[in-house]
């Protein structure tokens, strides 16, 4: 890839804790020639950098879906999957990035339809009770075959990145990135039988709100949407948009996926 030539800023909310950081990024960005810009409505930029962690990432792929922009990460943050660079190693990790040494891996995003509105989900749509240690009950058809309705917590539809979010904390199963699928997983399921199913494009979830007496919510990507009220339905299939995630050349999934959550083939 060509070096590039101008770059976009994406930090998270508490600025003063990546000013210093802000500022190592300055002098690298000035000793590769590099322009940096830090307004959301500047001209397209090569790269976007975020210093941040998860959540910033979150927040730039979306910001940057519709230009095409790959998003690159330095860890500010605690686990900092979606990142590519630690924090002890932005000068030479953001120097390798300004010469073009990265790729970009295309990811699925969810496509959420909601009261005749269209919302997309880089990470995952979930429904979920709308009143803190109630359950709720679920009634829910893939592809348009009805099965059944649940007692749960929720029921999330995660991406391949979103799937070792949420979905993970809750047995669903990690889909590798390269994956054109979503994965369906109940958070507490109230049974023994209600397993994750994993579902590729042109299939739909439909989710229908079934509690008499309790509202259910609709978050998307952790923030919430709307309110999903009984007998109210949501809509959740692949989108057609692809975020777009850029890493070192030499790292994979799996290099990501056993340094943040351990090391693969230590017999664990």
């Amino acid at each position: 890839m060509r070096s590039v030539e101008r770059a976009a800023v994406v930090t998270h909310g508490r600025t003063r804790d990546v000013s210093a950081a802000v500022e190592r990024l300055r002098r690298a960005a000035e000793r590769a020639g590099v322009e940096l810009t830090f307004e959301e409505a500047a001209a397209p930029a090569d790269v976007a950098i975020v210093l941040g962690g998860d959540g910033t990432m979150l927040r730039a792929l979306t910001r940057f879906l519709d230009g095409g922009t790959p998003v690159i990460g330095v860890n500010f943050g605690r686990v900092g999957f979606l990142t590519a660079i630690q924090a002890a190693e932005l000068e030479t990790g953001l120097a390798r990035v300004f010469r073009g040494e990265f790729r970009t891996v295309e990811l699925p995003t969810l496509e959420v339809e909601l009261e005749g509105r269209r919302y997309v989900a880089v990470n995952d749509t979930v429904v979920t009770s709308g009143t803190v240690g109630r359950m709720i009950e679920l009634r829910y058809s893939v592809g348009g075959e009805d099965l059944g309705v649940q007692p749960c917590d929720g029921l999330i539809c995660a991406t391949p990145p979103g799937s070792t979010a949420y979905n993970l904390s809750n047995g669903g199963p990690v889909l590798v990135w390269g994956l054109d699928a979503m994965v369906v997983t109940f958070a507490s399921p109230h049974t023994l039988h209600a397993r994750p199913l994993v579902v590729g494009r042109g299939v739909e979830i439909v989710i229908e709100n079934r509690s008499p007496d309790v509202p259910a919510a609709v978050l998307v990507d952790g923030h919430r949407l709307a309110d999903l009220p009984t007998g109210a339905e949501a809509r959740v299939r692949l989108a057609p948009e692809r975020s777009r995630l850029a890493v070192l050349p030499e790292q994979t999934f799996f290099t990501r996926y056993g340094e943040v959550f351990g090391p693969v083939g230590n017999g664990r």
